[in-house]
């Protein structure tokens, strides 16, 4: 838990292109006076990585919330107040609390139940975790690795802390990302790239064609 909490793996440009979320979109989620969604370590040198995996995770979910589901953002904050003050953690958004059905988003408390994060309402219609199959969690609830929504499903890339200081890499063999896309740029051909990290030339070029 400390891990994904205190060390950060990724700078906030690194970040925005990743999780496909405008920098300055980020960059308010991250300063919020009201307190931020998306968590950073502090104190950190000039340009060194500052956004732990914790916090790459809140952004992943806020990018699904407010991008793909198109929920406004006080709904988001106060679904994230609710689980704050329910289980007295910071990091709301990166607890399998959080449900949505498209319109409103839910709050899981204790008890199992599901409540409208502003009123209390319980859902009358089958709230879906859509957020949640982009998530591998851990044994501990907390989550492990995110799948990153622009690669294909033909080679889908991950970030776990545990592999390559928390860059993207491919599920399958763990691979770096910025590997294959450094030879890429560098004019070798796409054969040879994919005998050298153990992949097909369709997932080489569906990697290059979405890290680009």
């Amino acid at each position: 838990m400390r891990d994904i909490v205190e060390t950060p793996i990724l700078t906030l440009s690194a970040t925005s292109r990743h999780l496909a979320i405008p920098k300055g979109t980020l960059h308010a989620w991250l300063t919020d006076t009201r307190g931020p969604l998306v968590h950073r370590v502090p104190d950190q040198p000039h340009n060194w990585p500052t956004i732990p995996f914790v916090g790459v995770v809140e952004a992943h979910v806020l990018r699904l919330l407010r991008h793909d589901l198109k929920l406004s953002l006080p709904k988001v904050r106060d679904a994230a107040m609710a689980v704050r003050r329910e289980f007295d953690t910071p990091y709301a958004l990166a607890t399998k609390r959080v449900a949505t059905d498209g319109a409103d988003i839910f709050i899981e408390y204790a008890t199992g139940e599901l409540a409208r994060a502003h009123d209390g309402q319980q859902p009358f219609r089958e709230v879906i975790d859509s957020h949640l199959r982009f998530i591998r969690w851990g044994d501990d609830d907390w989550p492990a690795a995110i799948t990153l929504q622009q690669y294909s499903e033909v080679a889908p890339v991950i970030i776990d802390p545990r592999f390559a200081w928390g860059q993207p890499v491919v599920e399958r063999n763990r691979v770096p990302v910025a590997a294959i896309t450094e030879m890429w740029r560098a004019g070798d051909p796409m054969d040879l790239i994919a005998e050298e990290f153990d992949l097909t030339r369709e997932q080489v070029e569906t990697i290059c064609r979405a890290a680009a």
